[in-house]
């Protein structure tokens, strides 16, 4: 994965898991309000969302895009799919 990608991916992760910790904070407390938390997960989702860009953007820009010219388009396709299974 190309370095901007690699630094752009994490501070997004630390972004989500600062989010995170916010809601493990607030369920902490007896008095959590729900709209509250729910904001706030979704604060992660999001997070974890364009986390997920990025990585995706450096893969097709560092792998796919040359793939035809290394020779293994076939499997690179074969492993984005199954990737993006999972999202």
């Amino acid at each position: 994965m190309p370095e901007d990608a690699r630094k752009r991916a994490a501070r997004r992760l630390k972004i989500a898991r600062g989010h995170l910790d916010s809601i493990v904070t607030m369920l902490d407390k007896e008095d959590a309000y729900c709209v509250d938390v729910l904001r706030q997960i979704k604060a992660v989702q999001g997070a974890l969302s364009g986390a997920g860009e990025v990585v995706l953007r450096g893969h097709l820009e560092a792998h796919v895009a040359t793939a035809s010219t290394r020779g293994d388009s076939v499997e690179l396709v074969e492993e984005l799919m199954e990737a993006l299974k999972y999202t």
